[in-house]
């Protein structure tokens, strides 16, 4: 018996304009383990147009993940850190 693979719904959480903008924004939902979708129209990249509809990006998640997604979105910055270590990830472990 094969296993089958659920597809699930992608939602659009984010709209930018330019492939930068969209990738910093990719990466920060990657680092919080959330999975994500850039969907563009292919020229604009290519020519470096940004006009018209082109270099729009929209940012997909499954829509399981839309609220987690929206919640980082929104998220106040903590005062005096610019790149910082997500909280989760250093429960336990000494300072450096």
């Amino acid at each position: 018996m094969a296993h089958e693979k659920k597809v699930t719904d992608l939602v659009t959480v984010y709209v930018v304009h330019g492939l930068l903008r969209a990738n910093v924004i990719r990466g920060l939902f990657e680092s919080a383990g959330i999975p994500v979708m850039l969907s563009y129209e292919s020229i604009g990249p290519v020519i470096g147009i940004t006009m018209n509809g082109l270099g729009r990006v929209e940012i997909k998640v499954p829509a399981e993940w839309e609220r987690e997604a929206l919640d980082l979105l929104h998220a106040e910055p903590r005062s005096g850190e610019i790149f910082s270590v997500p909280p989760d990830v250093t429960k336990g472990k000494p300072t450096i």
